[in-house]
């Protein structure tokens, strides 16, 4: 219906703007065309009022001036079809305007005018507007009346003066207030009075109408009556009488004039009624007159009021409706396009998250494929490594190197040397900083090996029984104590008496997950507070602003909080009177108005402050707090006092000794409860947070507003969207912030806490809150568990410690009960075993039986666990002043010194002895550390010299044995002598005895090489054996060892003199200087030169001395040399053990020099005894010491009582002493004995373990060098076993030579191939030959013969120049074409111009085939009769063509039509000439005949024009002779495929020429037997089948292309240039009319200018399909059939005539 419209409005009407069916709504919905459409059928005469506009009142003025003009058509239209055409709606402009059409119609055929519309309305029409025009008159009547009335009443006004006004402003506005309200009363109660007055003039005017006429007739009779006294009235009274009936018929005919008449009058009597009302108000008093006057005044003013105010209130009513309606409209605009805009932006941020993920993703991809290439190429490196070391090896790759080398790898360190760090700059790069870094951990793992006595340094099978030692524990308690003294003391946490019942928690998960909503309904059911850091924050703020200040009566709990958060200590002065909220609210404010995030520090202090202010036995729960690790951490410290990372590095700190660690101090901090009892992860995935955010804003866009707040309404969606919009930003960061900072808190939460619970979020908010109330309800039971727990332990512990508390002693010594009852409470929490122990030789005690002293037995009989567990609280109980502590009265035995009931002596130490002490025990360690580490690496750096030098060795002593040599030369003369030999010699026996003689020479000449070559690599072996390397790398090695005796040494000097300086210290002694200076551990002397300043420093002893000594015969063997003796090898034998014996004497030396040290102590110790003065009150004690002291040197000494025991009392001397004095003397003694004891226990402690380690280095010194000699002397005999082997195969390979030699001795035969001997090897080199084998025999051309009568190219060649030159264009005659063919047949006998059969036809035989190639009935194509019979060649499809056609006209670039010979084999046809050949094996065979190849370029000389420079093919003219088929009307359709260059689909044939077709096939056939006829019949069949198909699968849109007359005529031979002979007029004629025909049909088809039409369209017409189906040039002659039937006649004696078989052919 649209589209009828727009044709009628477009084409008809004619409108001046067009308009289609898309946007039909669109263009009328201002109205303006719709008056356009009127205007033009003179039905709108204000059209040129219209306005174009969109704009609402230009819309609102036309539709209002189209209304009339609609109703008059009497078209349906009102404000809901105007409001539907201005929105827009569809389907209300295309109704109203159809509507108009069929109205515009009617008024059409019916011709009528605006003015005859008008007057032909229904007649109610009429009636209505005269009620309308009688109306107005009677208004406007009324309106004129009360204007005049008006105007009497002004000019009847009295102006009346105005009294005096009064003189003060008060009375003044007193009198005006006043004035008001009466005037306010007054006209309230006109207005009253007015309406009921108007209420009466109503009822009054309708009782007037009624009863006007009968006092007009009572007036008029008592008129009468009145002056009916009088004659003159009475005559007249009788003369009216006398004329009434006569008047009577002219009084009815004028009653109804004087009925109006009297209407008048009533109407002036009123007049005159309110006249003289006025007249009789006006004589009344002024001031009633003026009040008359104001009366009237104020009811006309009511009135017009009324009416103006019934008037707007309409127009108010209409504006009303119309802007609620389009409000209405807009909202509902704005809404759907809010929509529209929601899903977009919904959409964008979904965009937005997946980009975001994808980005993440691949981030995350590079990350970790960054990560696995790194493992990937450690791995490679690795793999490569092993590879170039078990080539190194001989797989056999020591444990030591793979074990670092998987250090490295686990350690993502790189195996190979990045850089050199040999010489290292000041500022070292990144390649050198990694070298250094796998250096350190090489050096480390080897200490922690050597220290731990694991690995390469585990314990060998002769020391399994002598365990390592353990920790000196007397050596790191002097540590620690020298440590204590010099550190202030350290701040313990308190612990809280009674454990909190009140939950904690909190509540994370990503933005949206329903935190806030779960807690707040959570917070309903129980009593729990909820704090949120957003919320909290605010407070903060608003506490500074609102100036909280701190309450008087909590200023201690005020200092608390204040001194808990270190954010406030800075302006804790500047701001003491705000409350720690508001003070926290500042710095907070501060930092956003800057544009900075509130740091992690100020969001716990503002956190931990709300916790602080929640009631103890209340529950809190943090929303969304703490979001990442750092926060976590803080949070964590400022409830629990508790920073792990704190309390580590302290403990580094005060534990500086890994060599020896006090036991007292080595138990682990108890970990203190975690923050939270349980921390809640809401788990929800991103796009349901995202689809969440949607859901709210959706629900946001959707609340209704009342439409009196429109105006109030944008601006509230303009901040709804601002705020939507923030969040939407907000939420993707948000996001990213969670994911990022989640999995760091995850792994703390669960490590450290294991508190985490994760809750699936994404469930409705029901069974969530469900969901979370039973978790919070559940670990409300386990903490009060917990805590019942927590108490009934401290019960329990309280019970005990009262069970088991000892009586109370004795006033005199108090401080004993105190010692006793703290040594259980500390005993048992220290048992854990230090971290610098080792795994071995923590349980049992050492045994060490040769060189050591009698002390030795003291710390091998006791437990190694000697930790005694009083040193720390003795430590922390002894005051400055140690002899105010009186012992018990009764004490056990005493402890031995190390032991777990041994109570270490701790009495004060000078302030000066730590200062120096830690610092040399510092050094002490550092050197010791460092050394065993350097020699370490040295030793591990060797390995892989060693290694590396071996390989080279081997490889080296290889490459020497396969060195070149010249046998090589001697054999190839030898062979070239013998090749040269005349054959008449070879069966000579005197030759052959010769050639053997040569032969034998040739073989002890490469026998004395062999020999030769033996003894070279021998003398090789003995050079490689003297060069001595094993020497200087076993003294370096030795080096190494005695290096690392060395270091034990300095740290077992460094040892004793730090304990001597200590102990000293404590006994108040002055520390003695070592004159002797430390004990040096000689090195090797590994050259001969004059070092004697180095001599003072370290002692060299020279190896040539030792191995001199030790050539002497030894019964005994060692496990090297096994097997025969190698007499080059006895002297590293003898070095080897040469070595072994400096290695023990060293040892020996180093262990002595220990056991000295140790006894010089001892002796010390005994001096200064015995230099002390001899008191009579400390004799007796001092001998008793004395002769202990002096029975501890003696060795196996096993009594403990007499050690354990304190000295006996001596006899009282005659001198007086006091008591307390006897005391103080005991007291010193005994301590003096307990020092030491202590100094000596310690001293032998280190003494054992240094003497086991000298052992170890010793033993695995012997080990190193016995292993390191085995591999050298394996690498010696390898190399010659090596030397024998290959002596060997050499030897062999000249037998193998000589064996070969002799046999083409023996049978006379040449050696052509080359004989090959060099090194080992001897073969017969099939590649090379000595002399040139015989040149073979060349290979005949191939030639073609004759096949079933088919002509070889010759014989086309020689056709083809004949036709040419008879006919150069192509067409000869047919009688011309017969004789041609005869002479060649009959007069040519043994010229091979024809094959065999074809020497057979007659003349019938010839005018038949003539018969098939007719053109016209006049003319033969001689071209078309050599391309038939040079036949068999594949035949090509129409597709074929196609292809072939486009190849040659990609070849001709200037688009010429003709292609070069070069151009032509370039495109080449639809076959190639590359058959399968079959090369014969004979070579004087020839090679096959190649006819596809030789066709080829017989069809181009064939259609190509000599007469050109270079010949020239027309390759369309060829195509088109290629296009011919069996099938004359396939062959015309394949022929118009190949002119128009596309395929030209064939038309449905009718079923009659289809018969025809058929039963002139069936004609076709003579001779029925024939097989090769019966081949022709399936074919045609197979071709029907094929054209049944192709019409099958025909398109619906063919044949659409176009051909123009020329190419029409050249495919119908219209296009042929002149002929050959004047004789062809005749077909001129017959092209002329073929020529005219077409011109004519193209003129019919309607191309006047004969321009190209649709293949489809010309192929309709009738005489096109006849010419189609039959034209013949495009069917292909099957000679064939001639030529059989021939060779069939002559097979059966001619029982049939040739010309008979014409005749039926016929």
């Amino acid at each position: 219906m649209s589209e009828i419209l727009c044709q009628w409005l477009n084409q008809e009407v004619k409108l001046s703007r067009t308009v289609s069916p898309k946007t039909f709504a669109k263009t009328f919905c201002s109205g303006y065309l719709i008056g356009e459409v009127l205007h033009k059928f003179e039905l709108q005469d204000d059209f040129s009022q219209f306005s174009e506009s969109r704009i609402s009142s230009a819309k609102l003025n036309n539709f209002s001036r189209l209304e009339p003009t609609l109703h008059l058509l009497g078209v349906q239209f009102d404000q809901n079809v105007a409001q539907s055409i201005i929105t827009e709606k569809p389907g209300a402009a295309t109704k109203l305007l159809y509507q108009l059409y069929i109205a515009l119609q009617k008024k059409k055929k019916s011709g009528l005018t605006e003015v005859e519309m008008q007057a032909i309305q229904p007649l109610t029409n009429v009636k209505l507007q005269n009620m309308k025009s009688e109306a107005f008159r009677d208004q406007r009547l009324g309106r004129r009346r009360q204007n005049e009335i008006m105007a009497k009443i002004q000019a009847a006004i009295i102006q009346i003066p105005k009294p005096a006004s009064n003189r003060t402003l008060k009375a003044l506005e007193a009198q005006k207030m006043m004035k008001k309200k009466k005037e306010a009363e007054d006209v309230a109660n006109e207005i009253k009075k007015f309406e009921a007055l108007i209420k009466k003039d109503l009822q009054a005017k309708e009782s007037v109408s009624k009863t006007s006429l009968d006092t007009a007739g009572q007036t008029t009779t008592d008129l009468l009556n009145t002056y009916s006294d009088d004659d003159y009235i009475k005559k007249i009274q009788k003369r009216l009488e006398e004329d009434a009936f006569a008047r009577e018929q002219r009084e009815k005919r004028r009653r109804r004039l004087l009925m109006d008449q009297l209407i008048a009058h009533e109407a002036q009597e009123e007049a005159y009624r309110e006249e003289q009302l006025i007249n009789r108000l006006m004589r009344q008093s002024q001031q009633e007159r003026r009040i008359a006057v104001q009366l009237m005044h104020v009811r006309h003013e009511k009135e017009v009021l009324w009416q103006n105010r019934i008037f707007r209130e309409k127009q108010y009513e209409e504006r009303r409706l119309k802007d609620f309606q389009d409000a209405l409209d807009r909202e509902a605009a704005l809404a759907k396009q809010a929509k529209i805009d929601f899903e977009e932006q919904a959409f964008r941020e979904k965009e937005v998250h997946e980009k975001i993920a994808v980005e993440r993703a691949q981030a995350r991809y590079k990350k970790h494929y960054s990560i696995c290439a790194e493992i990937l190429d450690h791995i490679l490196d690795l793999s490569t490594k092993v590879a170039d070391y078990r080539m190194l090896t001989n797989n056999l790759i020591p444990y030591k190197m793979m074990h670092d080398w998987k250090e490295l790898f686990f350690h993502g360190k790189p195996i190979y040397e990045q850089a050199s760090i040999k010489h290292l700059s000041a500022k070292p790069s990144a390649e050198q900083l990694i070298e250094l870094e796998k250096r350190d951990l090489l050096d480390n793992n080897d200490y922690e090996e050597y220290k731990n006595v694991v690995g390469e340094w585990a314990l060998p099978e002769e020391m399994v029984d002598n365990l390592p030692p353990s920790n000196n524990s007397i050596l790191g308690h002097v540590l620690h104590r020298l440590l204590e003294k010099s550190l202030p003391p350290p701040i313990e946490p308190p612990v809280s008496e009674l454990p909190p019942f009140a939950i904690k928690g909190c509540l994370l998960g990503k933005t949206f997950s329903g935190k806030t909503t779960i807690l707040k309904s959570l917070q309903k059911d129980l009593s729990i507070q909820i704090l949120s850091i957003d919320t909290l924050v605010q407070e903060a703020i608003r506490a500074f602003h609102d100036d909280e200040k701190v309450s008087e009566d909590l200023p201690i709990h005020q200092e608390a909080e204040e001194s808990a958060l270190p954010v406030l200590q800075d302006n804790k002065k500047e701001e003491n009177q705000l409350t720690v909220r508001a003070q926290l609210g500042a710095k907070s404010e501060k930092l956003l108005k800057k544009g900075k995030s509130i740091p992690d520090m100020l969001l716990v202090s503002i956190m931990v402050n709300a916790i602080h202010q929640v009631p103890v036995d209340q529950g809190w729960i943090l929303d969304g707090f703490p979001m990442t690790l750092n926060q976590a951490k803080l949070l964590e410290e400022a409830l629990t006092g508790y920073n792990k990372d704190q309390v580590e590095l302290e403990a580094k700190r005060t534990q500086i000794s890994t060599l020896a660690v006090d036991p007292t101090t080595s138990k682990e901090i108890p970990t203190p409860p975690s923050a939270f009892d349980f921390v809640m992860l809401l788990d929800i995935s991103d796009a349901s947070a995202l689809n969440r955010i949607n859901d709210i804003m959706a629900e946001a866009i959707s609340q209704e507003i009342p439409h009196e707040a429109i105006s109030q309404r944008v601006a509230a969606e303009n901040q709804n969207m601002d705020e939507n919009q923030t969040l939407r930003d907000q939420i993707q960061h948000r996001i990213i912030g969670f994911l990022d900072n989640w999995p760091l808190l995850e792994q703390w939460l669960s490590e450290s806490e294991n508190v985490l619970i994760k809750v699936n979020a994404e469930v409705d908010k029901e069974s969530l809150s469900q969901k979370i109330k039973e978790i919070f309800m559940a670990e409300i039971m386990k903490k009060k568990n917990k805590v019942k727990e927590k108490l009934e332990e401290k019960e329990a512990e309280k019970k005990e410690a009262s069970l088991t508390e000892p009586p109370p002693p004795p006033p005199p010594p108090p401080p004993e009960p105190e010692k006793e009852k703290e040594i259980p409470a500390h005993r048992e929490p220290a048992k854990g075993k230090p971290q610098s122990e080792s795994s071995h030789g923590k349980q049992e005690s050492l045994h060490e039986g040769k060189g050591k002293k009698s002390e030795t037995s003291l710390k091998r009989k006791g437990s190694p666990k000697g930790k005694s567990q009083g040193g720390k609280v003795a430590a922390k109980k002894s005051p400055a002043g140690s002899a105010d502590t009186s012992p018990a009265p009764i004490l056990p035995p005493a402890p031995r010194p190390g032991s777990e009931e041994r109570v270490y002596v701790n009495e004060p130490i000078p302030e000066e002895i730590p200062s120096f002490l830690i610092p040399y025990w510092k050094l002490i360690e550092s050197s010791y550390i460092n050394t065993i580490k350097r020699v370490l690496r040295h030793l591990r750096e060797d390995q892989h010299f060693v290694l590396s030098y071996l390989y080279e060795v081997r490889t080296s002593f290889q490459q020497f044995l396969r060195r070149p040599d010249h046998k090589q030369d001697f054999v190839a003369q030898w062979q070239a002598d013998f090749n040269s030999l005349p054959e008449d010699l070879w069966d000579d026996e005197e030759t052959k005895a010769e050639l053997h003689q040569r032969v034998n020479d040739l073989r002890d000449r490469l026998w004395d090489i062999c020999d030769a070559r033996k003894e070279e690599a021998e003398q090789e072996r003995v050079d490689i054996i003297n060069e001595n390397w094993l020497q200087d790398s076993l003294g370096i090695t030795m080096n190494h060892f005695f290096s690392l005796m060395q270091a034990e040494l300095n740290r077992f000097q460094d040892t004793k003199q730090l304990l001597q300086d200590y102990y000293r210290g404590m006994e108040c002694k002055i520390p003695t200087d070592n004159n002797k200076g430390f004990t040096r551990v000689p090195l090797v002397q590994l050259d001969s030169k004059d070092i004697s300043e180095n001599q003072l420093r370290i002692p060299l002893v020279s190896r040539i001395s030792i191995s001199l000594d030790t050539v002497m015969s030894k019964p005994k063997t060692k496990a090297i040399l096994k097997g025969k003796i190698d007499y080059s090898l006895e002297n590293i034998e003898l070095n080897f053990e040469a070595d072994e014996k400096l290695v023990v004497d060293t040892w020996q030396q180093a262990s002595l020099a220990i056991s000295h040290m140790v006894a010089a102590e001892i002796h010390q110790r005994l001096m200064e005894e015995e230099n002390q003065p001899a008191d009579p009150k400390e004799k007796s004690p001092q001998t008793g010491v004395n002769k202990k002291v002096k029975k501890e040197p003696k060795k196996k000494m096993t009594d403990k009582n007499t050690k354990g025991k304190s000295p006996p009392l001596a006899e009282l001397s005659p001198v007086m002493v006091t008591a307390e004095e006897m005391a103080e003397m005991e007291k010193k003694k005994e301590l003096g004995l307990k020092i030491k004891e202590e100094h000596l226990a310690a001293l032998q402690f280190e003494e054992i373990a240094t003497q086991f380690r000298l052992e170890l280095i010793k033993t695995k010194a012997l080990t190193f060098l016995e292993d390191r000699v085995t591999k050298v002397v394996d690498v010696y005999k390898l190399m010659e076993k090596w030397l024998g082997e290959r002596y060997l195969n050499e030897m062999a390979s000249v037998e193998k030579l000589t064996e070969v030699a002799r046999y083409h001795i023996e049978t006379s035969t040449k050696i052509q191939n080359e004989l090959y001997l060099s090194q080992e090897d001897f073969f017969i080199n099939g590649n090379i030959k000595v002399y040139p084998d015989p040149p073979p025999p060349t290979r005949p051309p191939p030639v073609e013969k004759e096949e079933n009568g088919t002509l070889t190219i010759e014989q086309l060649d020689n056709l083809r120049n004949q036709f040419l030159d008879m006919a150069p264009k192509g067409l000869i005659g047919n009688k011309a074409f017969t004789d041609i063919l005869l002479d060649l047949v009959t007069l040519n006998l043994g010229t091979n111009i024809l094959p065999s059969n074809w020497m057979h036809l007659t003349l019938p035989d010839l005018q038949e085939l003539t018969s098939l190639l007719i053109i016209n009935s006049e003319f033969v194509d001689w071209r078309k009769f050599l391309l038939v019979t040079s036949g068999p060649w594949p035949m090509p499809l129409e597709e074929e063509l196609l292809e072939t056609l486009q190849r040659f006209k990609d070849v001709d670039e200037e688009q010429l039509g003709t292609v070069t010979l070069e151009q032509y084999m370039q495109a080449g046809l639809w076959f190639t000439g590359d058959e399968d050949i079959k090369i014969p094996e004979n070579p004087l065979e020839p090679l096959p005949f190649n006819r596809q190849e030789h066709l080829l370029e017989f069809f181009f000389r064939l259609f190509a024009d000599y007469g050109k420079d270079p010949p020239q093919l027309d390759y369309l003219q060829m195509l088109l002779y290629f296009a011919c088929h069996p099938d004359s009307v396939e062959g015309v359709y394949r022929a118009l495929s190949v002119a128009t260059g596309t395929h030209v689909f064939q038309q449905a044939e009718t079923p009659s020429l289809i018969v025809e077709k058929t039963s002139s096939s069936t004609n076709m056939c003579p001779i029925e037997e024939s097989p090769e006829l019966e081949e022709n019949v399936r074919e045609d069949r197979e071709i029907k089948e094929e054209r049944e198909e192709k019409e099958e699968e025909i398109p619906e849109y063919v044949n659409t292309e176009k051909i123009s007359m020329e190419t029409l005529l050249r495919v119908f031979r219209g296009g042929n240039e002149a002929q050959d002979l004047n004789r062809f007029a005749s077909y001129f004629k017959i092209e002329n009319i073929y020529s005219e025909n077409f011109i004519k049909i193209f003129q019919d088809l309607g191309a006047k200018n004969l321009e190209p039409i649709e293949v489809a369209i010309l192929l309709k017409h009738p005489f096109i399909q006849d010419l189609i189906s039959n034209y013949p040039d495009y069917k292909i002659p099957d000679i064939k059939i001639i030529l059989q039937r021939n060779e069939h006649v002559q097979g059966s004696d001619g029982e049939r005539s040739p010309s008979r078989l014409t005749e039926e052919k016929k």
